[in-house]
Formats: C-alpha cells, structure tokens, sequence
C-alpha cells in the first residue's frame, strides 16, 4: 500500500493495464505533452513509446472514430476527453455508433473502449468547462458508466473498466485530483455495478458519487454530533446500478437523501429516488430529499462558483430535514 492521490491512481490503474496487455494505448489531446493531461498520462510516452501514446489534433469526432475503429479492431484503446463538454461533439459516434455494437451484431463483436472524461467542478470554469452530464451517458443503453469517488476506487475501477469488453465512459471529478489515500500497489479490479456503504447508520441513507461522495462522509461526521446516524452508499457506477444495495439501505434506515453532482432535474438523484420508491411504497417514513446543482449554469467568478456548488452542510441540512421534519409538518 502507498498513499497516492486520485491523479496519480489514474496514471498508475492506466500504467498497470499497458503491461498487463499490450492492446492497450491511451490517446487524446496533450497525451504524450509535458503536463501529461493534468499529470494523468506522465511517464507512459517514455515506458511505451509514441505507437501505444498518441497525441491527437483538437478534433473530438476524429479521435472518437479512431477509438471506436481499433476497439473493432481488437485493440484496447483508452480515449481522455480533457473536458467532457467538448464531449458532445462526439455524440454521433458514441451513441448510434459505439453505444449499439454489440446489439447490432447479435451479441457477437465487441466494443472495448474507455473514454476518460474530466467533468465538474474546478477553479472558476465558467459554463462551458464544468459540466458533468452524467445522466446522459448513463441513459444510453450499451454504455458503462463509471464515477469514482476515490484514487483506491479510481485504479480499481479504471483497470476493469480498460479489461471490459463493453464500451465505458469513465467519469473524473476534477476537484477530486489531488485527494489522497492509501492505495494497493499491485494491479486489482473493482466490478462495475457494484455499490460500497462508506458508512452505518440507521437513521437515514445518503446514497452519494464522484465528487460528493467526500461532502457525503463529512456530512455524516457533522450529523453524528447532533444524534443523527448516516449510512452513505457510494454507487461507483450508474451504468450498470447497483440499486439493490441502496434498496437495502433505505429499508434500514427509512429515509433516503441523494446527492448529484450535477443538475437536478431528470438526473441521476431522480433516478435513484424513483427506483427507492416504486420498491419502498409507504413503507418509508420521509419524503426522499435531493442535494444538487441549482438549475442553472456554473458562473465564472470563483467567489460565485463557491456559493453555486453543494457543500457538506447542505447534505446535513437535507438529513436533518428527512429525520427531523421540515418545520411544516412533513417529514
């Protein structure tokens, strides 16, 4: 075990499947560059050389249809889009394309491409460099989607992700880049689809992802000094969902809180809050309650920015609210 940031699990989980298979290439913008895509390729150009590291022109259909055509080709190739909102540029290919290649085939060819994308929050990124969009990719039958929310969860969950036969869009948290923890050295795999509880509790269950999952757990020590115990499920993937472990949960706790790095409308807390619903019925004893982006569009200001994203005490008040009542009545 060493302890590494989340940045560095990316290089070592990319590092380690280049060894482990030499199908496996990255590509994408700055790739092979001096600052190695936020630091996440360094190293890889000079242990590999430039035939399994490529530098691509600023054209995000045209290393999209690169990718897609050597996965076909039985290559492993690993794409990093630095921003996902020039993502959408790329729709065409990743959705009538990759998303349904091996439904058109009967089941028979494989698609094993991984598509880095670094969404959300950052140091004043205005509307066009922050969106995350997760419900998106999730929504689309044939994709994997994949949000870590730690580097132990980000080298895991990135090697399986790499070894996968299915396409994956693989989810980064740019605040989430310098977080730190203890990390196994040697190569290991996290299945995708697979939930983990960060926490027990039995008050009430805040189901959490990719940036907000650190929030979730400082939300659950600020709750613990008011009485209030919280079991946070990290979901790691949307696609496939592990719902049956967040179902669980809920029928513990009765209550339920989603946090959703991203807006609120149609996304992925709505999910999470429908699906506990239709199983839970009556049975819970609290509306669910959702912390996400308010519905509008990031502002540039740094000071702004701060105000507009969800903080800990946001998912302790949503908590709080859920156990407590709402001051009107109803809980």
């Amino acid at each position: 075990m060493s302890v590494i940031s989340f940045g560095q699990a990316i290089n070592t989980g990319l590092r380690q499947a280049m060894e482990l298979d030499d199908s496996v290439f990255v590509l994408g913008i700055g790739a092979d560059k001096k600052s190695a895509i936020f630091g996440t390729t360094r190293g890889l150009v000079e242990q590999f050389g430039p035939t399994r590291v490529l530098d691509t022109p600023v054209s995000e259909q045209g290393m999209t249809a690169l990718a897609a055509g050597a996965a076909s080709a039985d290559l492993r190739p690993v794409l990093v889009h630095q921003r996902i909102d020039f993502m959408m540029y790329t729709m065409d290919q990743l959705i009538n394309w990759i998303a349904p290649w091996r439904f058109a085939s009967g089941g028979h060819a494989r698609m094993p491409v991984t598509i880095r994308a670094i969404i959300g929050k950052g140091w004043g990124q205005g509307p066009q460099h922050s969106k995350s969009l997760y419900s998106w990719f999730a929504h689309i039958p044939g994709l994997q989607v994949v949000v870590p929310g730690s580097p132990a969860d980000a080298k895991g969950l990135l090697l399986s992700s790499i070894m996968s036969d299915d396409p994956t869009v693989f989810m980064e948290a740019r605040s989430l880049y310098s977080m730190e923890e203890e990390v196994p050295e040697d190569p290991y795999f996290i299945a995708l689809g697979s939930a983990l509880t960060r926490r027990q509790g039995t008050d009430v269950t805040v189901v959490t992802f990719g940036s907000m999952m650190p929030l979730a757990l400082e939300a659950a020590d600020q709750l613990l000094a008011v009485g209030i115990s919280a079991e946070v499920v990290d979901l790691r993937s949307l696609m496939p969902l592990d719902i049956d472990t967040v179902i669980r949960s809920v029928a513990k706790t009765k209550r339920l809180v989603v946090t959703d790095g991203d807006w609120r409308m149609y996304g992925v807390g709505a999910e999470i809050v429908a699906s506990v619903c239709e199983a839970m019925g009556p049975d819970m004893a609290s509306r669910p309650r959702r912390v996400a982006w308010p519905q509008s569009f990031v502002p540039t200001n740094q000071a702004a920015e701060a105000a507009f994203y969800p903080q800990a005490q946001d998912i302790v008040s949503a908590c709080r609210s859920s156990v407590e009542g709402d001051g009107d009545g109803r809980r």
